[in-house]
């Protein structure tokens, strides 16, 4: 019966982490499917083991599937960081869906900590202004404070980090990877590292 109520609140948490908070502020159908077999397949294979081996070690099981994830790229597609972390959340559910421990409630809690900490980290308010775009400029610019100066006007914030990876002479234009705040003006220089003086 425990199982049961354990596998219940594993599909509840995952479609709360992918319907109800991933989908909403993403916006990327192809994944929502990934994100659920990722995790149902997780959860059916972690569940297959332990019922092939009972009293096996969980953590062993836990390593191996993550492991088999780190290898796979999943290079259909680039992907950026907050998504790769919602496959972990997913895997990481499925595995508490599946596993067996001494009190259902610690499987539960662990559950509800993924989301908790996925919905406020990914939130709206926290950290809202800081941005991270790639820039391409229409003018081949070389001096590090005149590419800050000219970032911070076109983009309406403080630059907190700008690498160029190409400048280009010949057509006059420079692409930059910058890292910003919206809405804060700084003229304080940034270093040939990309980051604050």
């Amino acid at each position: 019966m425990e199982e049961l109520a354990l596998l219940g609140a594993e599909m509840v948490a995952v479609t709360v982490l992918v319907v109800g908070l991933y989908l909403p502020r993403h916006r990327r159908r192809d994944l929502v499917v990934a994100y659920f077999g990722v995790n149902v397949g997780v959860l059916a294979v972690a569940d297959a083991l332990q019922a092939g081996q009972p009293g096996a070690g969980g953590l062993g099981i836990g390593l191996a599937l993550f492991g088999v994830l780190s290898i796979i790229r999943l290079r259909s597609t680039e992907l950026d960081q907050h998504e790769v972390s919602y496959f972990f959340s997913a895997l990481a559910l499925g595995l508490l869906g599946a596993l067996e421990t001494s009190s259902i409630w610690r499987n539960l809690a662990l559950m509800g900590l993924i989301l908790l900490v996925m919905a406020v980290v990914d939130g709206r308010r926290v950290l809202r202004r800081h941005e991270h775009q790639i820039v391409v400029l229409d003018a081949a610019i070389t001096d590090r404070d005149e590419l800050v100066r000219r970032l911070e006007e076109l983009l309406g914030g403080r630059v907190h980090a700008a690498q160029a990876q190409r400048i280009d002479l010949i057509n006059d234009s420079t692409v930059v990877d910058v890292r910003y705040t919206v809405g804060v003006r700084s003229a304080a220089p940034v270093s040939p590292a990309g980051y604050p003086r």
